[in-house]
C-alpha cells in the first residue's frame, strides 16, 4: 500500500509540473512582451539581448500613451464590449428559455439551426456582414461596430444546457400559483443560474474585447478605433515601435486579465453548469 501511495504521489506531481511547464509555454510570449516593454531600444536591438531588462524605463509606456490617444480607444472598446456582452446574454438567455421550457412548431428544427452556426467560420460571412452595416447606414457608429456581437449560438447552447438542469417540478408549481413565463425566467431561473450567466458575460467581453478585423473594417476615422486597431498606429516608419507596441499591448491585456482573476471561479463553475446530459 506504501509502494502504491508514493507511486501515486509522484503521479500528481509529474502532472501538476507539467501542468506548469505547459502553462509557462503558454504564457511564454505574454511574459517576453511584459519585459520588453520596459526596455531600452539599445537592448532590444540587441544581438545579445536576453529576457530581464538590463535598465528598466518607462519610456516605452510614455511614448504609446502619447504618441496614440490609447485612453480614447480603450473607451470605445470598453463601451463596445459591456453594451455588447449585456445584450448578448439578454437574447441568449431569453432564446435559451424557449428551447428549453416551451413548446411550440419547428422547435428541434430552429434549434439545430442555432447548432449549425456553429460550423460557419465568422470570416465567411464578414463581407455579407459589412454590406448589410453599410446599407444600414452604420458605419463609423458604435451600433455597427457591435451588430455582429449582439447574439451568439454558442451561448444560447450553453445557457439551454444550464436550464435544462433546473427541476421542472418547480416550474410547473410556480405556473400552479400564477407565476407568468417572465416573472419565473426573472425571479426564478436567472438568479440560479448567475454562474453561467457571468460565464457568458466576461467571456462574451473578453471576446469582444480583444476583436480586430470587424472594428478596422466599419471604421474609418481615428476616434472610433478600438483599441486593438489603435495599437497598430505606434508601428513607426523607423522600426522603432516594438517597446511601444508591447507596452500598449500590456495596457490592452490588463483589464481583460483583471476580469479573469477576479471571476475565474465563477467561470469555471459556469462551464460544469452546462456540461450536463439531457
Amino acid at each position: 500500500m506504501t509502494s502504491q501511495r508514493a507511486a501515486r504521489v509522484a503521479g500528481d506531481w509529474f502532472y501538476q509540473l507539467m501542468c506548469v511547464g505547459m502553462g509557462l509555454i503558454v504564457m511564454f510570449p505574454v511574459i517576453y512582451a511584459f519585459f520588453v516593454s520596459f526596455m531600452e531600444p539599445s537592448q532590444i536591438f540587441s544581438r545579445d539581448a536576453g529576457i530581464i531588462p538590463e535598465r528598466w524605463t518607462l519610456e516605452n509606456y510614455r511614448t504609446a500613451l502619447t504618441t496614440a490617444p490609447l485612453m480614447r480607444f480603450m473607451l470605445n472598446s470598453f463601451m463596445i464590449s459591456a453594451v455588447s456582452s449585456i445584450v448578448r446574454v439578454l437574447t441568449a438567455s431569453l432564446a435559451a428559455f424557449a428551447f428549453a421550457f416551451m413548446d411550440f412548431p419547428g422547435k428541434n428544427f430552429l434549434f439545430i439551426l442555432v447548432l449549425g452556426t456553429f460550423m460557419i467560420p465568422g470570416d465567411v460571412v464578414l463581407a455579407a456582414n459589412y454590406q448589410l452595416v453599410a446599407r444600414a447606414h452604420l458605419i463609423n457608429t458604435y451600433l455597427g461596430m457591435m451588430a455582429i456581437f449582439l447574439v451568439s449560438g454558442m451561448n444560447i447552447f450553453m445557457l439551454r444546457q444550464s436550464f435544462k438542469t433546473f427541476s421542472s417540478s418547480i416550474r410547473d408549481a410556480a405556473m400552479v400559483d400564477g407565476c407568468s413565463n417572465f416573472r419565473f425566467f426573472w425571479k426564478i431561473l436567472l438568479p440560479s443560474n448567475t454562474a453561467t450567466l457571468l460565464t457568458v458575460l466576461i467571456t462574451s467581453f473578453m471576446s469582444t474585447w480583444n476583436t480586430y478585423l470587424w472594428p478596422m473594417m466599419v471604421t474609418n476615422k481615428k476616434e472610433m478605433r478600438t483599441i486593438q486597431v489603435g495599437i497598430t498606429m505606434l508601428n513607426f516608419a523607423d522600426g522603432n515601435s516594438y517597446g511601444p507596441v508591447m507596452a500598449a499591448s500590456i495596457i490592452v491585456l490588463l483589464p481583460a486579465l483583471l476580469l479573469f482573476l477576479v471571476f475565474r471561479r465563477q467561470i469555471v463553475a459556469g462551464m460544469m453548469a452546462g456540461g450536463v446530459k439531457e
